[in-house]
């Protein structure tokens, strides 16, 4: 009898294990049929662009980096620009030469690495994108504060600015080595004034990387601060599993399979398809600071930290906005650092139909009397009155003041968003407006009501708000912040 048991018990145990290992083989099998069933990838989905700079490159400093920048350009020409087929040469397609998206119709290609000098700055700014953006992205805020006497560096980041197929294989390695050549060329340039880094998204996780770094490396040029805009601290855990998609479908010779999306490119200065890869770098790279956080914390010299302001959506399906006051604001001890919120606009009826009103957050933040930094939330602060004000708290002080502006939601917007912090309303690109100095496709302010499912561009790309009606107060407080007269 025992025997009959245990040969039974086995054989259950054999069963469970053939129908979990035949349960999954069918799930997997359904979700990779569906993947496949995306979209056909384009050459600028596959094209090899080799001139790419990485961390093994034999590049000696930032005049290098632009001339391996150039030959990578002509690469983009010859083998995405002159290889597209003629079914995709249609007035979207951003690889069409002469269509309405494509970045050389502009009188400058924001898409390039671009270097703003003075020949006696007054500070030294280096400007870093976001992940599958292009300079163009903080090209307002580096204009600007060039006319105030800075000298700025918008830097292309490796993978990012030529084709989609640039994030399949580049590492967050390659970036941080591009962000070292550009600050040591900015010190040169700069002779002793002081340097500044504004990052954007993955920029600004970026910029954090690079200031936790210098803390245990003299040879590196020192910021006097840093300005994080929609900063990516915290992402999603999925995205370090997410990489197994890329590598199974590698293993299988299905290359759709690394890919998170595959759309159409209609955008000049931003990539609209995803590489998974792209994502699984953020995740390693905001992991990585966190080990450097844990590690100079350690070390006691945390509080050597340049000061950090930054602007933060209290909404934002791209990064985790509650990881950052976590994650990095949190953790810092007190040292002039000051996290910016916007709240989401009140009086507007789409409020009501939030799926995660952040009002929780927000008191736990206002209602705490030791913060370690200085709080400020822009906020029109009920149903009534579309006028926003700051309420303002200064590190470990429990007071709240509350300072009037004179800008309010338009009434249309019922939040910002991860990609409209950087862009004022007058964006020739993204701005609401149309603008002469963009010849092409103008996305701002496009409304497309009709019916579902016809339209090349996905609907829900059209609901993100892509400027800020606040811009003008997140741009004063970078002036303020760097210590230049605005112009």
């Amino acid at each position: 009898m025992e025997h009959f048991l245990l040969a039974t018990t086995k054989q259950i145990i054999t069963l469970l294990i053939y129908l979990t290992f035949g349960g999954l083989t069918v799930l997997l099998t359904v979700f990779v049929a569906y993947l496949q069933r995306r979209p056909d990838l384009k050459i600028w989905h596959k094209a090899d662009l080799d001139a790419e700079f990485t961390a093994e490159s034999t590049v000696a400093d930032f005049s290098e980096y632009v001339q391996l920048e150039e030959k990578l350009f002509r690469q983009l020409e010859e083998r995405v620009y002159n290889e597209i087929k003629p079914v995709d040469r249609h007035h979207l397609n951003r690889f069409n030469p002469g269509s309405m998206t494509d970045p050389n119709r502009w009188q400058h290609n924001w898409n390039r690495t671009f270097e703003l000098s003075h020949n006696g700055p007054e500070a030294g700014v280096l400007l870093l994108h976001g992940m599958s953006d292009a300079p163009y992205s903080l090209r307002h805020i580096g204009l600007h504060l060039h006319k105030a006497g800075a000298t700025v560096i918008g830097l292309r980041i490796p993978g990012h600015g030529t084709a989609p197929s640039g994030l399949v294989d580049m590492h967050w390695h390659d970036m941080t080595g591009a962000v070292k050549l550009a600050m040591h060329h900015l010190q040169k340039t700069c002779a002793g004034k002081p340097l500044y880094i504004i990052g954007y998204s993955n920029g600004s996780a970026l910029a954090v990387h690079y200031a936790l770094s210098v803390l245990g490396d003299d040879s590196l040029p020192k910021a006097e601060g840093l300005v994080l805009v929609s900063p990516a601290i915290g992402v999603t855990r999925l995205a370090a599993f997410a990489v197994w998609q890329a590598r199974l479908g590698h293993l299988l010779g299905l290359d759709k399979l690394a890919w998170n999306s595959i759309e159409v490119e209609y955008d000049p200065f931003k990539y609209n398809s995803f590489a998974v890869n792209a994502g699984d770098q953020v995740y390693r790279l905001t992991s990585e600071i966190q080990n450097l956080l844990a590690k100079n914390s350690e070390a006691g010299i945390l509080g050597q930290l340049p000061p950090m302001l930054a602007f933060q959506s209290v909404v934002d399906t791209t990064v985790s906005t509650s990881a950052l006051t976590t994650g990095l604001f949190g953790k810092l001890p007190a040292g002039g650092h000051e996290l910016v919120l916007f709240d989401i606009n009140r009086k507007n009826e789409a409020a009501k139909f939030f799926n995660d009103a952040p009002q929780s957050f927000l008191d736990s933040l206002l209602n705490s009397a030791d913060l370690s930094y200085a709080l400020s939330l822009v906020a029109n602060g009920n149903t009534e009155k579309s006028q926003v004000h700051v309420l303002h708290k200064e590190e470990n002080k429990a007071e709240v003041n509350s300072l009037p502006l004179a800008v309010a939601w338009p009434e249309n917007i019922h939040s910002l968003s991860h990609i409209a912090l950087p862009f004022p309303k007058s964006d020739p690109l993204y701005g609401e407006n149309s603008s002469a100095e963009n010849p092409g496709v103008h996305l701002g302010n496009i409304v497309m009501l009709g019916e579902r499912g016809v339209l090349k561009i996905p609907a829900s790309a059209m609901l993100r708000l892509r400027w800020n009606p606040f811009y003008s107060y997140v741009e004063q407080r970078i002036f303020d912040f760097i210590r230049l007269e605005k112009p």
